[in-house]
């Protein structure tokens, strides 16, 4: 970490980066009295982490680390009755060593956790039952198989296995980085939390959970324990993008039946009202279009349901949460590239739904609320994840200061939000990082950071492996543009890009360096432009577009080159939706939306990026694109993680990514130290 002179602070570094805490998703005990989060913590020299959990209580006070013994615990959640905290890790305990992450309890006031159960397949998202006697948990089960016994003895072979191949019929096979696992499905179980009984809960029916990563939300438990509702395909053949319905089992017969199903919509994370009268559940109506968010939506107890959100123009994220009454319903929500925690009042005799902020982000990341508390996980880009607690005025109370100490010693800015003329006339937002001690008469180099998604947001928020705070330390404004098809602006900005992708986003990112480049401060020949995901798929289609010159070089990670070749990817069965035809119907549509159709304009020199372990944008993008600008006599220059995937998830890689980075902008960068220079200054300053 350098001294700044001017702010006699430092200066912000990807070592401070990987030195901060980093804070889970908080649960609330009973009483609202204290809250249990899982903290981790990365090691630059071990390249490793460890996660614990720690105790906090709501009223204040400094916290108190609960274990130690594992190294990734986490996911904790309180028993019903508050004397138990249960929580996944994979642990050493009575002579055996976890294989697969198992459940296991810890008394809130300490001592030494117990494993509940051991898990064959292993256990991934779970949740109590309101008597605080059994645990329903997802895992991953062979479905022709009956009992834990047979499940264990088919990992056991499964495991010691030579062969190394993956086979399969599925068409729903790899997700982001890891395969489905072989010849498995997503199943609940039902644990005994005293005497270590599992039940599968699915055992030879025909149900499974989502095959995208299913977790808690994925079902919900009713208040009298008796049934259990839970999200399901019902296509024979599973595939991205297939609607989902609502199912419920009883529980003492095992009896299911369909609560909702219909071609149309899909429906996901259902919850039972505390009196058990209605469900809240997400509703989505995929048959107007691909892109319609997800609704507030609540079913009574005669089978009738409605969409109550359907005229508030905002994506509805779980998990829902009922209010102490049933009369609202707490959830998270985005808003002009902010994610505020929402409560939405239900209408209630005549009365309309109603939405209001209950805690402001930023980002709010996640929450929990019991007995009247409310405890919200939330960051920005002047700070990472904190815990608050609102308070009866709704005013958010600190609860802890991990990361205080160390932020204490950098100039974190704020982002400036602002407005611009965009595409089609229309209005549209911009953040900007300034560096630290920014002075408006001096020259800056400009730096965009194209988000991904498309349909996600850039806002203010913490971001580890693209950090707006690092960006800015380095002397770059930093433009984080949300283009047309950016999430929060309302269902007509997000899908107006559908079928034209690049066409509208390219304009939007034009004009935002239009602006910029009116302001005294922007100097004209130091403008760069980065990106990542659907960013990097907007990098190289710049690349193809924009005049050489107007930008001096550009970073591409794990962008989308070719959409052809992009049918290697999990999400194959989407692309006709997002781009308007398959590849194989209508060739010229899916080339007009490529940038490798573009490449005999590509110019500027450009450092591409890409893991082998990204299935959403398979690394043959990334060899492809840096390919085709070395043959067209580019300079180029590539960065290829054999072990990561869509992202750069360890420290070391991290700190070579960020390396090598900002070296390829400092290299076009005409008022930057070049980078040996560069590094041979940090080798003068750590040995002083």
């Amino acid at each position: 970490m350098a001294k700044d002179k001017a702010s006699k602070k430092s200066t912000f570094d990807v070592q401070a980066l990987w030195q901060m805490l980093r804070v889970g998703a908080p649960s609330l005990s009973p009483d609202g009295a204290q809250v249990v989060a899982g903290v981790t913590q990365y090691s630059m020299d071990s390249n490793k982490s460890q996660s614990s959990l720690y105790l906090l209580s709501t009223f204040g006070g400094e916290p108190r680390r609960l274990t130690s013994a594992g190294d990734k615990d986490g996911a904790p959640q309180w028993s019903p009755a508050g004397d138990q905290i249960a929580f996944i890790a994979k642990r050493e305990q009575e002579g055996r060593k976890d294989e697969e992450a198992q459940l296991y309890l810890i008394a809130p006031d300490g001592g030494e956790a117990r494993r509940i159960v051991d898990v064959a397949t292993g256990v991934e998202s779970f949740k109590w039952f309101p008597d605080g006697r059994r645990i329903a948990c997802i895992s991953w089960v062979w479905p022709e198989l009956k009992g834990n016994k047979a499940q264990a003895q088919a990992m056991a072979a499964f495991k010691a296995r030579k062969e190394t191949g993956y086979v399969t019929s599925e068409t729903f096979y790899r997700y982001w980085d890891h395969q489905i696992p072989m010849g498995r499905v997503a199943h609940l179980l039902i644990v005994d939390v005293r005497s270590g009984k599992v039940q599968d809960l699915f055992e030879g029916t025909d149900f499974e959970l989502g095959r995208a990563d299913p977790d808690a939300t994925s079902f919900d438990i009713s208040p009298d324990g008796r049934r259990i509702v839970f999200a399901y395909d019902p296509a024979l053949e599973k595939k991205v993008g297939n609607n989902f319905a609502l199912a419920e089992v009883e529980l003492k017969s095992r009896t299911f039946r369909t609560l909702l199903q219909d071609q149309a919509w899909t429906f996901q994370a259902p919850r039972y009202s505390h009196a058990g009268q209605h469900l809240a559940f997400l509703a989505s109506h995929q048959g107007l279009k691909h892109t319609m968010p997800s609704q507030l939506a609540i079913l009574d107890t005669h089978g009738r349901w409605a969409a109550v959100s359907e005229h508030w123009d905002r994506e509805v994220t779980a998990p829902l949460q009922w209010a102490d009454d049933d009369a609202s319903l707490l959830f998270c929500a985005e808003e002009k590239g902010r994610r505020h925690l929402w409560r939405f009042a239900l209408p209630i005799d005549g009365a309309l739904p109603q939405a209001q902020i209950e805690f402001e982000g930023g980002h709010a990341a996640s929450f929990a609320a019991a007995a009247g508390v409310i405890v919200v996980n939330h960051d920005s880009v002047r700070f990472p994840a904190r815990l608050s607690v609102l308070d009866e005025q709704q005013v958010p109370q600190r609860i802890e200061t991990f990361n205080d100490e160390l932020l204490a010693a950098f100039e974190l800015p704020a982002a400036e939000e602002l407005f611009f003329k965009g595409a089609q006339g229309d209005s549209v937002q911009m953040w900007l990082s300034m560096p630290p001690g920014f002075d408006a008469k001096k020259k800056y180099p400009l730096m965009h950071v194209i988000h991904g998604g498309p349909h996600t947001a850039a806002g203010d928020v913490w971001h580890w492996r693209w950090n707006a705070q690092l960006f800015a330390a380095e002397g770059y404004v930093v433009a984080n543009v949300n283009y047309h098809g950016s999430s929060s602006f309302g269902h007509a900005f997000l899908d107006s890009i559908t079928h034209r992708w690049g066409e509208l986003e390219l304009q939007d990112i034009e004009a935002a360096t239009d602006y910029l480049l009116k302001k005294p401060w922007a100097d004209k020949q130091r403008v760069f432009a980065t990106g990542g995901s659907y960013g990097g798929f907007m990098v190289a289609w710049m690349n193809g577009h924009v005049e050489p010159g107007r930008y001096q070089a550009y970073v591409c990670h794990a962008g989308c080159y070719d959409w052809q070749a992009m049918f290697a990817d999990d999400a194959y069965t989407w692309h006709a939706k997002e781009l308007g035809a398959n590849y194989w119907d209508d060739p010229a549509k899916i080339a007009a939306q490529s940038p490798h159709s573009f490449a005999q304009h590509m110019h500027t020199p450009t450092l591409v990026i890409h893991g082998a372990q990204d299935f959403r944008v398979p690394d043959a993008q990334g060899l492809a694109y840096y390919n085709t600008l070395k043959a067209r006599g580019v300079d180029a220059r590539l960065l290829w993680f054999p072990d990561e995937n869509h992202w750069v998830l360890k420290p070391q890689n991290s700190r070579l990514w960020y390396g090598e980075f900002f070296d390829w902008l400092k290299k076009y960068d005409s008022q930057a130290d070049k980078p040996k220079a560069r590094r041979s200054k940090e080798a003068k300053r750590k040995k002083s």
